[in-house]
């Protein structure tokens, strides 16, 4: 039976030593109530640092021992590996870059990235120790964005998910980091990354198509041979359970002393961790502005801040957390009357019970990170809510804020913004209150944590059986030699060759991609066989192909089938064609060459080109789809056809297409074996066109109506010179 291995920087327990003995409690995070689902059945393990330094061998078996009962394992990290590893280049590279506070935060230390790749390797070894064939490994977070790679290396077909669980930054902030393509090359070892939201999802698929050679489209990434899918899994909580909680008695008296402290006061609540990312400050001037410009406000509104301690050895954070307290000594010191203080300020952590007393009690939750992947405590808060009352306030940085749609969602800059949305909450009638808060109470409760799982690991699936699909289409050497067989036995054969991009690699500049002598020999060797009839049929314009081919013997269709030319005649286009159309669609290309610095228009005899493989990535496919916008009714007013292709769009014709090129070549004359190879949207028609015992094949990507694929030129050459190895010497006679 095939098991999942679950990895994360952290385990989902808390180790502590009492007695000289080390002992295990159960964590209360969110990530390890979502996968307690899935860890703790049957041979499932969950692979962690325990998070804290464990030196001697005997204590690091002992907590090994004690864990396997739980199904976890182990990695154990000295305390170099944690000051370098976790504290250097996860929190003062990734985590500062990833939630857009790098100019202020991020340090580029090479002992820290050094140390970052070796703990990933040391992750990558205890995977590798207990992995076997079908296994799916699920990875979690920023700290390990190199193990899928890692370990895709070693296990070329297991079953990788990666999941990051904060923003992933937009491509200007994320080059930022020198080691970027190493880390982006690391997580595209994955077979489905996923992240919280679909701008995050927009950002990689920006980063990995500007810094990495690899193209994507739609939201598949082509990694060489694999496609690898980016899509966003918006994480949920234990609904069940929030809602729950306040229906215990615990809860119960909690919540009642919380009523009697805060009788006829307005309780705002705010929960985080000590971050820079969370907008701590800001939410205090803007409770502050909110003291100031409405005095009725005073000693009507209380607000109840907790700040969970994170890192506070570390001086930003210490820095932060002394600028918190003096800011609530400021406010409370300006505003505080004999029997009210306008902040109760707590820094400590509070049991679920307690945080479940004020959720349910509190009339406004303000959740107003500066940047955050998803934040939970808003979808908490919403579960807490079982009277349907109550309002949340939200910041537009937070993941939750795209899928909370009828909290009120402020800019955590806009100081003046947040201090009237506190306002607004806090006078917000109840029906208001509840029309806004059944709709999240539903969302939350059906895209729970046990959804996200179950979601995530459905489209793993799926993602490797697609994967599979196209693999099996693939030209493997099996395949190859079956083709090879089949070509040895046939005695009337035609073959039908696209050029760029089939033949020759694709050049930026047009006019760079020369046959070479290389491609001339196999092209010559074929067309010695008097069985083949070779056929180069290519988008290029007639001249191009006359000035390379016009001394072999071989058919030439030039312009996607506008001018044919056989073996040792000259050059005839199709008739009843006109170009007159050229007059006006030309202007237009015009200004897009105006407003595209690198693109330019090529002319052949009934159609245009516009270029744009030498414009800027990513400028060059905006200006495309809106020239296809532009053209496309005008376009089928006249007749013409729109192609878009490999870094070009061709305005041409409606009558000339390759497929009927083809048709022409193939009707009436019994081939006996027929092959096609290209490689873009014009040599689909080809791939239709021909009869369902022709071979066709396509080049560079796998999505296409032809039958097999391969990878590039260099492959559709080696199986060509393997044809070639069976041309005639002379009659009779094989080389």
């Amino acid at each position: 039976m095939s098991k999942t291995i679950i990895v994360s920087n952290r385990l989902p327990v808390k180790i502590s030593k009492t007695d000289g003995a080390y002992h295990s409690s159960p964590s209360e995070g969110g990530l390890a109530t979502g996968l307690g689902s899935i860890y703790k059945q049957g041979d499932n393990v969950w692979i962690g640092w325990p998070g804290v330094e464990i030196a001697e061998q005997e204590d690091k078996d002992q907590v090994t021992k004690e864990l396997k009962d739980l199904n976890l394992i182990p990695v154990f990290l000295d305390q170099e590996e944690i000051n370098q590893y976790y504290e250097g280049f996860s929190n003062e590279v990734l985590w500062p870059v990833f939630h857009y506070y790098a100019s202020t935060y991020a340090a580029y230390k090479q002992s820290n990235w050094d140390y970052y790749k070796a703990v990933n390797k040391k992750f990558r070894d205890m995977i590798l120790s207990i992995a076997e064939p079908g296994d799916v490994i699920w990875i979690h977070d920023y700290q390990l964005l190199l193990l899928p790679a890692l370990v895709r290396q070693e296990l070329p077909d297991v079953s990788i998910g990666f999941f990051l669980h904060i923003p992933f930054p937009s491509n200007e902030m994320f080059r930022l980091i020198p080691w970027r393509s190493e880390l982006l090359e690391g997580m595209l070892g994955a077979d489905l990354i996923g992240l919280h939201t679909f701008d995050d999802v927009r950002h990689f698929l920006g980063a990995a198509t500007r810094l990495l050679p690899v193209s994507s489209s739609a939201n598949i990434i082509s990694n060489g041979e694999r496609s690898v899918v980016i899509e966003s899994f918006p994480m949920g909580i234990d609904e069940k359970r929030y809602s729950s909680l306040p229906l215990q008695d615990e809860v119960k008296e909690q919540i009642g002393l919380i009523k009697e402290n805060f009788q006829n006061k307005k309780l705002i609540l705010s929960i985080d961790r000590l971050d820079y990312s969370k907008g701590i400050l800001q939410r205090l001037e803007a409770f502050e502005l909110l003291l100031e410009q409405c005095p009725e406000c005073i000693e009507r509104i209380t607000l109840y801040m907790i700040v969970v301690p994170s890192r506070d050895t570390v001086p930003q954070y210490a820095h932060l957390r002394d600028e918190i307290d003096k800011k609530v000594g400021k406010i409370n010191a300006l505003y505080r009357t004999m029997d009210w203080s306008p902040i109760h300020y707590y820094y400590r952590s509070f049991p679920i019970e307690t945080l479940s007393a004020l959720y349910y009690s509190a009339d406004v939750c303000l959740v107003t990170p500066m940047r955050d992947g998803m934040n939970l405590v808003s979808k908490e808060y919403v579960a807490s809510r079982i009277n349907n009352d109550g309002v949340l306030i939200m910041s537009e940085m937070a993941g939750s804020s795209k899928e909370l749609i009828d909290a009120i969602i402020v800019n955590p800059n806009n100081t003046g913004e947040v201090c009237r949305a506190i306002l607004q909450a806090i006078n917000m009638p109840l029906e208001e209150q509840r029309r806004r808060m059944i709709p999240m109470r539903q969302l939350v409760a059906k895209f729970n944590t046990s959804h996200w799982v179950k979601i995530f690991m459905d489209r793993l699936k799926e993602v490797k059986l697609m994967q599979r699909s196209m693999q099996a289409r693939h030209v493997s050497n099996t395949t190859e030699q079956s083709i090879i067989n089949r070509y040895i036995k046939t005695k009337k054969r035609v073959i039908f060759l696209d050029y760029d991009g089939t033949l020759v690699n694709f050049k930026s500049n047009i006019d760079q991609a020369n046959p070479d002598k290389e491609l001339y020999n196999i092209i010559n060797k074929l067309a010695e066989d008097p069985a083949n009839q070779l056929v180069l049929i290519s988008g290029r314009k007639h001249e191009n192909l006359d000035d390379w081919f016009k001394d072999n013997d071989i058919y030439l269709i030039a312009e996607h089938g506008s001018w044919f030319k056989q073996p040792g005649t000259s050059w005839h286009k199709i008739g009843g064609l006109s170009d007159q159309w050229k007059h006006d669609i030309y202007p237009i290309l015009e200004t897009y060459v105006d407003r595209t610095p690198g693109s330019f228009i090529e002319e052949k005899t009934y159609s245009l080109v516009w270029h744009y493989r030498k414009a800027q990535a990513g400028l060059g496919e905006l200006r495309a789809n809106e020239l296809i916008n532009n053209l496309k009714y005008l376009a089928s007013d006249k007749g013409l056809q729109l192609l878009p292709g490999d870094k070009v769009l061709e305005v041409k014709n409606m009558d000339i297409n390759k497929g009927k090129a083809a048709l022409t070549l193939t009707e009436g004359r019994d081939y006996d074996f027929i092959i096609a190879f290209g490689d873009d949207y014009t040599d689909e028609d080809i791939f239709k066109a021909l009869p369902e015992s022709a071979i066709t094949i396509k080049v560079g990507s796998n999505l296409s109506a032809a039958k097999f694929y391969l990878r590039n030129p260099g492959e559709v050459r080696k199986l060509l010179t393997s044809f070639a190895k069976y041309t005639p010497v002379e009659e009779g006679t094989q080389v």
